[in-house]
This record gives C-alpha cells, sequence and structure tokens, in this order.
C-alpha cells in the first residue's frame, strides 16, 4: 500500500458513522485493477470494501467515487442485485483529498487473465459463464430508467457524438509515441456515427474481471464491480467495448491480457452478437462501429494509464508494456474497419 495515504480520518469517519472499532481496523490495497485503486477493510464488526481515484491526472469523471455512489444508490433503489450496497463516502479535511467510497464486500472469486489452479473452468463452464455474462449484461441494458431515477444519471441524447469525440480529445492530451492507426480509427468513427437511437443503462467497463463469481457454483455472477463510468445511454456502446476486451485464441496475445474469454468454451464475438441480439430488440446493423470504438477507448484507457505511468504518479510494472496495447488496439480496429469483420 502506498505510504502516503493516511487513513486516520476515514478511520474516525467510520468509527462516527458505521460503529466500526478504528483501533481494531486495517486497512490493505488489493491488486488487480489498472486504474482505480481497491482496498479492503478488515474489522471486527467484518470485512468492507473501498475505492480511491489513482494517482495524478484523472479521466473526466472516471474515476469520480461521489459519482459512483450515486450510482450504486440509483441501483439499490432500482432492485438491481449484483451491485454491491454502497455504506460510507468520505471526502475527507481537504478539497484535495480524493473521496475514499466504502462498500459492502462480496465474497467470491474474480477471473483474472491467467489461469487461477484453485478456481478451474472447463468448457462447459466457460460456455455457461459466457452466456450469464451476456445476459446479466442484457439485464442492465433493459433496467427500467425512469421511475427508478437512473435516467438522471446520463444524458442519452447525442450521446453517442459526444462519446467518439470525448475519448478522441482524451487520445491527444494523453498521447506519448506516434501511432497513425489510433489517429486513423478516431477519425473513421467521427465520419461513421450511426443515426440510430438506442437508450439504456450502461455499465461501460463490463468483462469478466469486474464480475464476482461464486466460489462454489462457478458461473453464478454474484456481483458487478466498477461502476464509475456507469450512465445512460446506447447500450451498444457498452456492447463494444465489451466486445473489444472479448479475445479470441486467433487476436494477438497483448489483447488477451484483460480477460480469459479466449479460452476453450467461450463464446466467440460473433456468438456473443448473435446471443446478445436474441435477447434484445436493439438493431445490431452497425455493429462494426460499435466493435471499433470499443477497441479505441480500450486504447485510450491503456494510453492513459501509460502516461501515469511516465510521469511517475503509477509505479506498476505492468504499465510500462501499456503502450503496446495502445499499439495492437489500434491495429485491429483499423484492420477490422479494412475488412469489416469482427
Amino acid at each position: 500500500m502506498d505510504k502516503s495515504l493516511d487513513f486516520s480520518g476515514l478511520k474516525t469517519y467510520l468509527l462516527k458513522t458505521l460503529s466500526l472499532d478504528s483501533n481494531a481496523m486495517e486497512i490493505t490495497q488489493i491488486s488487480g485493477g489498472f486504474s482505480n485503486l481497491t482496498f479492503l477493510i478488515q474489522t471486527p464488526e467484518g470485512k468492507f470494501a473501498m475505492r480511491r481515484a489513482p494517482f495524478g491526472n484523472k479521466i473526466s469523471k472516471a474515476h469520480d467515487m461521489v459519482r459512483e455512489c450515486h450510482v450504486l444508490e440509483a441501483l439499490q433503489k432500482a432492485g438491481y442485485q449484483k451491485a454491491p450496497k454502497p455504506l460510507a463516502l468520505y471526502r475527507g479535511e481537504n478539497f484535495d483529498q480524493a473521496p475514499l467510497l466504502v462498500m459492502e464486500f462480496v465474497e467470491g472469486v474474480i477471473l483474472r487473465n491467467k489461469p487461477n489452479p484453485d478456481f478451474t473452468l472447463n468448457e462447459i463452464e466457460f460456455r455457461r459463464l459466457s452466456e450469464n455474462t451476456i445476459d446479466s449484461l442484457v439485464e442492465l441494458h433493459l433496467l427500467e430508467l425512469k421511475e427508478s431515477g437512473l435516467s438522471d444519471l446520463g444524458k442519452p441524447e447525442g450521446y453517442v457524438e459526444r462519446q467518439v469525440l470525448g475519448w478522441s480529445e482524451r487520445y491527444f492530451k494523453a498521447k506519448t509515441n506516434e501511432l497513425p492507426e489510433m489517429e486513423k480509427v478516431a477519425e473513421w468513427l467521427k465520419l461513421n456515427i450511426p443515426q440510430t437511437k438506442n437508450i439504456g443503462f450502461l455499465h461501460n467497463d463490463y468483462k469478466y474481471d469486474n464480475l464476482m463469481l461464486d466460489f462454489e457454483q462457478k458461473t453464478e455472477i454474484k456481483a458487478v464491480l466498477d461502476w464509475e463510468m456507469a450512465t445512460v445511454g446506447d447500450p451498444l456502446m457498452d456492447l463494444g467495448t465489451s466486445l473489444a476486451y472479448w479475445a479470441q485464441a486467433d487476436d494477438p496475445n497483448i489483447l488477451k491480457m484483460f480477460n480469459m474469454t479466449h479460452l476453450s468454451g467461450n463464446m466467440t464475438r460473433a456468438e456473443v452478437i448473435a446471443y446478445y441480439g436474441s435477447r434484445t430488440s436493439f438493431d445490431l446493423t452497425n455493429i462494426l462501429f460499435y466493435y471499433v470504438f470499443g477497441l479505441f477507448k480500450v486504447g485510450v484507457i491503456a494510453q492513459q494509464i501509460y502516461k501515469r505511468y511516465t510521469q511517475g504518479f503509477a509505479n506498476d510494472p505492468r504499465f510500462a508494456g501499456l503502450i503496446h496495447v495502445v499499439k495492437a488496439a489500434g491495429k485491429m480496429a483499423e484492420k477490422s474497419i479494412l475488412t469489416e469483420k469482427i
């Protein structure tokens, strides 16, 4: 855990708000994520999870713990059962101190990018998990918006165009290397924005390593994690990002680092699209655009983290190679545009 993080104020706050024993409280950082910092709080009263924005330059809204807290509260009101319950939001004593979000700790297993000898899945189980994963995504996209208050979390009108322009701007602000394929893709996206208007609730970072699975019922999704980018907009933008993370066996190895979807038994991207289409009424005619956008977005996220690494704000050695992810995502997107294949 970073030694510069002082949790004394948080402990006092949790003693007052949740009656947690601050003297017996232990806070340790949980490894695994590439973005926001996640911590485990252990107390005599039980375990809790805590989230904090990363150090260095922030993506607009992407690391906002206050907003994530509001999203979790709205999901609770909507009756959604797979989001952790928010318990406390500590804003600190100074305006420049990053807010800390304390929430329910969900016991389970997260599939990372390497096999876990204590949690293995066979081909049949991977098939079932991939189906459950898309079923859960569909459930999110079809949530009732108005009565639940979820509609207040985003502005669906013009959402796709704002996303394309916004992620393009973020790329050029975080640019460190000359990668012409990323710039070509950015321009293509601007010229090919679909006119179809789909509206739904989006997670915006939906992939295996943001799912908490049950220890015993291995394909059961107990919780969906990391809600800080959730909003209301075109659900196919969410699907496109998930497809970008959904690596296949024949994909470049560098793009397999985020998911285990490339292992035998999982659906292919084409099967994911067909499965999703069979469970929704959304028009998938322009799915190529959404997939290309997803790849571009993945590349931009990697670029932003890589820039923070080069600036010394993040010292995780994994971040040193993220520029290769940017390049691979750009090339994959450019290839899809030229071949019109996903």
